[in-house]
């Protein structure tokens, strides 16, 4: 199964931290945000993976560059102009193959076990959900039977992590351009095609300096 790794925001909110920059390459405790990702899905038996960029993307190429140093292998999507989440996955498609493939996006900080993820999948997509941060109280989507909707009456609001896999098929009816990726989840989910699961772990948005300052304080509690 690849892995795709989704690099292409600017990083508005981690200013001046990202003016010259890529999101993706800030660090924490010395290590850029994205190596994290890149270290945990090698070891975790992903070895092909993809990555978008587009803001300042040409360093995100020059420091991971093939991946070989990491034991994967690295190819990149550049985007000229900033395809949003599901403009970006498609565009991406050639690269990932037929096949369903785990996808996480690049801005995140969590414990999650990405091996879990290596497993036939029947629908359209799986999600990883985790409880509602402080900064997004109402959540995103319900988990119900092992099955996600998108119908509060159905319970407790969770919210979506940024990991998923997904199957190329949701994108069928696409072009390409710029476009979100929760109009396509939410058609499927109307379908019974999308499956999901809880991470209780640790789960940090890393968008905010904020946030950036509590992985900090995670990893240096872990040293």
């Amino acid at each position: 199964m690849k892995a795709m790794i989704l690099a292409a925001g600017k990083g508005e909110r981690l200013r001046p931290l990202t003016l010259h920059t890529p999101k993706p390459l800030v660090k924490a405790a010395g290590v850029p945000l994205i190596e994290y990702h890149v270290r945990a899905l090698v070891a975790a038996g992903f070895t092909e993976l993809v990555i978008n960029h587009a803001w300042l993307g040409q360093q995100i190429e020059d420091y991971l560059g093939d991946g070989s140093r990491f034991g994967a292998h690295i190819v990149y999507s550049p985007e000229g102009e900033p395809l949003e989440t599901g403009g970006g996955i498609f565009k991406a498609l050639p690269l990932l193959g037929d096949e369903p493939f785990l996808v996480v996006n690049g801005d995140i900080f969590t414990d999650y076990p990405f091996a879990e993820l290596r497993k036939p999948m029947s629908g359209l997509a799986h999600l990883v959900l985790v409880d509602n941060p402080a900064h997004h109280p109402h959540g995103d989507f319900v988990l119900a039977m092992g099955q996600v909707q998108d119908a509060e009456s159905l319970g407790e609001r969770l919210t979506y992590s940024g990991i998923a896999v997904l199957h190329p098929r949701l994108f069928a009816a696409c072009q390409p351009g710029a476009f979100k990726l929760a109009p396509l989840l939410r058609s499927a989910m109307q379908q019974g095609q999308v499956s999901g699961e809880r991470h209780a772990g640790c789960w940090i948005d890393v968008g905010t300096h904020e946030r950036l300052a509590e992985v900090e304080r995670l990893l240096q509690e872990v040293r």
